[in-house]
């Protein structure tokens, strides 16, 4: 049809190219809502994500085809001019056809790790290489994976060569240049149209996808090239902030005026209650990988995947609704061993010169010995660098332990606790351990060793339903169990036991669907990422509460301190959860890509985007009354100039708190 108009043989060639990358990126959209799809997200409801996700394969497709729709407009540049320019071409559209596999490939695995589309945070993993391609090669067929990805390339390449050759044999008529530059001007056009965006008034951007007021089809929109690229801007740290602005807001919050805490400052000395403890316990604090509260017993999931530790949380102090800032483990450890947010919007704080150094409420815990336990290297996400601000603190690592290494992560999280048990009951002063676990996370082994762990086969439509991916993951959640059974077991025939307060907390969630066990936030605002058990378990020395309102990892080490019969310098953002004078009960979280920032109370979560004008307001409860305008807008105002305040403190605490 485009002979018959005297079309170039290079334009005819680009339209059929052009609409064989069209196929792909579609193909792969389409693959996404197939394995990701949330089952209360109809078919039909995921067309405005088509839509704005063609604007941008549109886009994308413009940028790989432009150079070479302009460069012909030169005859000799032309890929029907020699042989050698038919080769160049063909191999420029190789490797940018291998990039976009590669980029979609990653985005794949990146949507089946957390549910999100590949962004610039990937890079992180970049600067942990050894445990980032130890991990990728245990979870999953990577030769496979490569194979499939040369052949997917190769095949496309001969499919190019193979147009070009039907485009010339029914061609060879067309040769006038006068009539290529017309053709071409219009295809420069419409490359152009498509790379400003296609039928969009305004310059097409990344933001344009949160428009549509849903993460899944947010997400689904987004072209994966689009969204890395994008957040690859974000990757600077940026420290500038309104602090001075929200100063009375933190006030309010953390009660400074009435501690006598001198105006702009932050830092209050904190003293003991009437309850605490004159023992002078031990501190063993355990940070529990991915420890989703919705994918536990605790939160009723009939799946009963955590019962030993349900048990637990019936003898000690629990509260049920604790959040993490933010998801990953190492914002999460970094959040809960210095009570400061990490709202650096892509570097970890863990792995910035500027902000890996920070004062600790651990310090303030004279007279003990501190150890770090971990089952593989502390160097990764340089957990070195953030546990060594802990004065004297002995770290047990790779290395240090009896137990073999069972893969990327080191020993097994039971070994782990049997041997950091082993070394505690050999102290003879008091002490603060941190306890760091990893099985709970892909590849998600269980060792063989472990014979009396019963695995249990459950229907894959009952798993789905109740948020958990696969039988494996199932297991390696109802594993970490089993380790903390092992540990509690093997801690209470020692000495130390008596006189010590174990804190268990996760260092973050997983996104999931949670609508059978809690509100829609937990699902649609992605709550669930964040939202993790937080328990003080001491049967000797603390009387059993179920606490019901919204807090913070970041409230973990205070509330620890306020257990103990000694004055403590709190010098961020974390309360003592049990102080009866604080003031209102809130939790900050932060998403970094998408740029939503917020505050969950007991009753609701409030979040806005940094980046666009948006704000939500969602029920974390079910039952509440509906809200007047008037009164929503106020709950609004309100929970929008905390989240600000929080954040913008947050910042300058980053690289204030030394």
């Amino acid at each position: 049809m485009l002979s018959k108009w005297l079309v170039p043989k290079t334009i005819q060639w680009l339209v059929k190219i052009f609409f064989i990358y069209l196929f792909i990126f579609t193909a792969f959209r389409v693959a996404t809502v197939v394995f990701f799809k949330p089952e209360n997200i109809s078919i039909i409801e995921l067309a405005p994500a088509f839509w704005m996700g063609l604007k941008y394969d549109l886009r994308w497709i413009a940028f790989i085809l432009f150079p070479i729709a302009f460069l012909s407009i030169f005859k000799k540049l032309s890929p029907y001019y020699s042989e050698r320019m038919k080769r160049i071409w063909t191999i420029y559209l190789g490797i940018l056809t291998l990039l976009v596999l590669f980029f979609y490939g990653a985005d794949f695995g990146q949507f089946s790790y957390v549910n999100a589309r590949l962004n610039a945070d990937a890079l992180i993993f970049a600067q942990d290489p050894q445990e980032s391609l130890q991990m990728i090669w245990q979870t999953y067929p990577v030769v496979w994976i490569l194979i499939a990805l040369v052949g997917a390339v190769l095949m496309m390449i001969w499919m190019f060569r193979r147009i070009h050759v039907g485009v010339e044999g029914r061609n060879m008529h067309i040769h006038k240049f006068t009539f290529k530059r017309r053709w071409h001007l219009l295809a420069l056009l419409m490359l152009g149209w498509f790379m400003y965006g296609f039928l969009t008034y305004k310059p097409l951007n990344f933001y344009r996808a949160f428009n549509l007021n849903d993460a899944f089809k947010s997400n689904l929109a987004l072209n994966p090239l689009q969204n890395f690229f994008t957040t690859l801007r974000f990757s600077k740290p940026d420290f500038k902030n309104d602090s001075k602005k929200y100063y009375s807001d933190m006030d309010a919050f953390l009660n400074l005026s009435k501690k006598n805490v001198r105006h702009g400052s932050y830092q209050r000395l904190e003293h003991a209650g009437s309850s605490a403890l004159e023992s002078q316990p031990n501190i063993v604090l355990v940070i529990c990988e991915s420890f989703s509260m919705y994918k536990s017993t605790m939160s009723g999931n009939p799946l009963n995947s955590t019962p030993y530790f349900d048990s637990l949380s019936k003898q000690g102090v629990f509260f049920e609704r604790c959040f993490s800032p933010s998801f990953g483990t190492a914002r999460g450890v970094f959040s809960i061993l210095t009570g400061i947010p990490d709202v650096q919007l892509s570097k970890f704080a863990t792995r910035n010169e500027a902000t890996v150094k920070q004062r600790t409420i651990i310090n303030d815990f004279a007279g003990y010995d501190k150890f770090y336990f971990i089952g593989g290297r502390s160097q990764f996400n340089n957990f070195t660098g953030l546990v060594n601000n802990i004065n004297g603190v002995k770290i047990y690592e790779e290395g240090s332990y009896k137990a073999p290494k069972i893969n990327v992560w080191g020993i097994s999280d039971k070994n782990l606790f049997l041997e950091a048990n082993e070394v505690m009951a050999r102290q003879q002063k008091p002490f603060f351990s941190i306890i760091q676990t990893a099985d709970n996370h892909r590849p998600f082994n269980i060792p063989e060793e472990d014979k009396d762990f019963l695995q249990r086969s459950i229907p894959e439509d009952s798993l789905k339903k109740y948020g958990f991916e696969s039988e494996k993951e199932f297991n390696a959640f109802a594993y970490t169990d089993y380790c903390f059974k092992k540990f509690i077991e093997a801690a209470s025939k020692e000495e130390y036991f008596a006189n010590t307060i174990f804190v268990f907390v996760g260092d973050h969630g997983v996104e999931g669907n949670a609508t059978n066990i809690y509100p829609s936030a937990w699902t649609n605002q992605r709550l669930s990422e964040e939202h993790v058990p937080l328990l003080f378990y001491a049967p000797h020395l603390l009387g059993a509460q179920k606490r019901k309102e919204a807090v913070s990892q970041i409230d973990v080490l205070p509330t620890i301190a306020g257990m103990l019969q000694m004055p403590y310098h709190n010098t961020t953002l974390g309360r003592n959860l049990l102080d009866t004078t604080k003031n209102g009960n809130a939790a900050f979280i932060i998403y970094h890509a998408p740029g939503w920032i917020g505050v969950v109370d007991d009753n609701y979560f409030y979040r806005k985007n940094i980046r666009i004008q948006k704000e939500e307001l969602i029920p974390v409860r079910n039952g509440l009354p509906a809200l007047s305008t008037k009164d929503e807008e106020a709950v609004k105002q309100k929970m929008s100039r905390l989240t600000s305040a929080l954040y913008e403190t947050a910042k300058w605490m980053l690289v204030n708190n030394k």
